[in-house]
């Protein structure tokens, strides 16, 4: 089991609770969610049932029966309706021994079609029976974290404060994707490691198709742009399996990925043509809940200035070149890696990669017990002023300013981009008339080369400490 010791932790606590639990995990398709689960207990699962996508009611009921069945070769009678199915569970369920009873129900948000009631019976049957009990533990998944949010955990009706743990399964972090490569006898070094997770993000099983023997850039080409190359097609996969009109979250991502500070609500309205109001605003949240786009407030904002940013590292790297692959040569991602584009693509998701790594790169500084806010700044001088992607405000009185470069070798400082810097610099103190003493940091691959100029910047982080 690669990761997840927090989350097994809180699982096993919960098992060896002396009362009934009932446990929502959510996360993004493909996270590890029910893999999780059934190391966490393996032979210990007493009933486990997983939906189907877009099925039919009368299909659902007689997937229900059919795994019931399994357990229960004497129950003969097809449930009808949701209320029987749960009534011939919890009578199925009071005829074993264990004294533990796990209940896995897989995909939960797929059971919940149109007219199914579906929800009414899970409240009626954990309600009436299940939480009177001391031995029952109900475990639930889905991918769709916005109905696992909104129809379950933040339940207004019968199911309201009725979940006691709730766990969002988050992507790898770099330290577990090469744990993860270890443990299948893949070494890679860091650089090569940070590549592929530009490309796949955290999802391990992404990670699971990455083949001993061959290069970052080879596994990409062969996983992203070969015949049959896994996340060749995954894009419309994920979304039409998290949502039930995915088109509208289509186009959103489709056009954050166009800018890399991201867009405010209102310039999301323009481009988009998506009317302005509660529709949108469930749009942006499905997907921020799901873990496709992040929202922060810029330094020195109000909320009403947030600004969205497309954050998956797969979405963000289909759109820019898996999308567009209209050639047979199988060597396109090799070609494409000294490109414009490319240059544009990696220093972005290099970014992206620091920002989701912050806990580390606070632990690099020495300031993990230091209460701080992070953000972005942009100068008010027009389009073509400073800007700086990270903004750690500390409350020991100092700010980092961090530049997060990507590069193969040392980054060097050369004299247009320490005029740079200092511009930065001097831009960000005189618009926020701060008086916090500032610091400027760089997050490189590989380091800063000495120079005349790499003393002026305070911290000097290299990727290394991004796996810690």
């Amino acid at each position: 089991m690669i990761g997840r010791e927090d989350e097994m932790t809180l699982l096993n606590e919960k098992y060896a609770s002396e009362k009934s639990e009932f446990i929502a995990l959510y996360g993004r398709r493909r996270v590890g969610k029910t893999y999780l689960v059934r190391e966490a207990f393996k032979d210990k699962i007493t009933f486990q049932l997983t939906g189907i996508a877009n099925a039919t009611l009368h299909d659902q009921l007689l997937n229900f029966h059919l795994a019931l069945q399994d357990q229960y070769p004497t129950l003969n009678v097809k449930p009808t309706n949701w209320i029987e199915a749960f009534q011939q569970l919890k009578k199925s369920i009071e005829r074993t021994n264990k004294t533990r009873k796990i209940i896995f129900i897989d995909e939960l948000p797929w059971f919940d079609s149109p007219n199914s009631k579906f929800i009414n019976a899970l409240e009626h049957f954990w309600n009436s029976w299940a939480s009177a009990r001391k031995d029952i533990m109900l475990i639930v998944c889905g991918s769709a974290a916005s109905w696992m949010i909104n129809k379950l955990i933040n339940n207004k009706g019968g199911l309201h404060n009725r979940v006691t743990l709730r766990l969002k399964i988050e992507p790898f972090t770099l330290k577990e994707c090469k744990s993860f490569l270890q443990s299948k006898k893949i070494h890679l070094d860091n650089y090569q490691i940070i590549q592929l997770y530009m490309a796949l993000g955290g999802v391990p099983f992404y990670w699971d198709e990455v083949q001993k023997g061959l290069s970052a850039t080879q596994n990409i080409n062969h996983i992203c742009f070969s015949r049959n190359g896994l996340l060749v097609t995954e894009f419309s996969n994920i979304f039409k399996s998290l949502f039930s009109k995915a088109e509208k979250h289509e186009l959103i991502v489709t056009e954050l990925a166009k800018k890399s500070k991201g867009f405010t609500r209102n310039e999301i309205i323009l481009a988009t043509k998506i009317s302005d109001g509660g529709g949108l605003t469930t749009l942006l949240n499905e997907l921020e809940e799901s873990g496709f786009i992040r929202k922060y407030i810029p330094f020195n904002k109000k909320s009403r200035e947030s600004l969205y940013q497309l954050s998956d590292f797969y979405t963000l790297f289909y759109l820019n070149f898996i999308k567009e692959y209209q050639t047979t040569d199988s060597d396109f991602w090799i070609k494409t890696i000294d490109s414009p584009k490319y240059r544009s693509w990696s220093g972005y998701a290099y970014e992206q990669v620091c920002l989701y790594h912050l806990t580390t790169i606070k632990k690099a500084l020495g300031i993990s017990g230091i209460e701080t806010n992070t953000s972005s700044w942009r100068s008010k001088i027009g389009v073509n002023g400073a800007q700086i992607d990270l903004v750690i405000d500390r409350r020991d009185q100092v700010i980092n300013l961090c530049e997060m470069k990507f590069s193969i070798n040392e980054f060097e400082i050369d004299k247009k981009y320490d005029a740079e810097l200092r511009n930065k610099l001097g831009t960000f103190k005189t618009e926020t008339k701060t008086r916090k003493s500032v610091f400027m940091t760089m997050v490189t691959t590989f380091g800063l080369q000495q120079n005349q100029y790499s003393g002026n910047v305070q911290n000097d982080l290299k990727m290394d400490i991004l796996f810690e």
